[in-house]
């Protein structure tokens, strides 16, 4: 995964050159995106009619701030949903619910390809909470919030001066408690520059 973000990275500094990006200096933004993010439930000795792993739709609110045409300040809000699973194990029925989001914090470069297209990475930090209820075997330990490393790598398209499109890989790290929304999601988004 690390040689994959560095050769996006290196790409766009390869690739880039003068865009509308430009006019982005000194402006803020707002957006929204729908992510989807993964699922996984681990009992030991389960069986059940459904998938113990798959995949679950959430949204995303973030702003940030231009600070000139290729570094920014984001922040935002992720909902990853909720997600259950139930299961039989030595006779006893049990269950295990997940509901997760984050917030985080991050700086961001921008690195334009053409007028209309460009390469972007974020690094920062996010809080992660991923609640987990269980019954049965499936018991779970560990705190169900925590800090951890937020990066993620994307493009996006300026449909105009104020409106780009984008779609990225975000990591917002790994909780104590494994069971439930995995680290990673691809978000697709929209925002408007003001």
């Amino acid at each position: 995964m690390k040689k994959i973000i560095l050769a996006v990275v290196a790409s766009a500094a390869a690739l880039a050159g003068t865009s509308a990006y430009a006019d982005d200096a000194g402006t803020g933004y707002i957006g929204a995106g729908v992510v989807g993010s993964k699922y996984e439930f681990n009992a030991p000795n389960a069986v059940s009619a459904e998938n113990h792993s798959g995949y679950k739709a959430g949204g995303k609110i973030y702003g940030g701030y231009n600070i000139d045409q290729t570094w920014a300040v984001e922040g935002g809000y992720t909902d990853f949903g909720k997600k259950g699973y139930n299961y039989t194990a030595g006779g006893a029925d049990g269950s295990v619910r997940s509901k997760a989001h984050s917030y985080y914090l991050a700086g961001k470069g921008t690195w334009p390809v053409n007028q209309q297209i460009a390469l972007f990475g974020k690094l920062g930090a996010a809080r992660n909470s991923n609640e987990v209820d269980t019954s049965g075997i499936a018991a779970v330990n560990g705190d169900k919030n925590k800090t951890a490393l937020y990066a993620a790598v994307g493009a996006e398209y300026a449909v105009n001066n104020n409106v780009k499109v984008s779609l990225e890989y975000e990591n917002y790290g790994k909780n104590d408690i494994d069971t439930g929304r995995k680290s990673g999601a691809v978000t697709a988004g929209l925002r408007y520059a003001f």
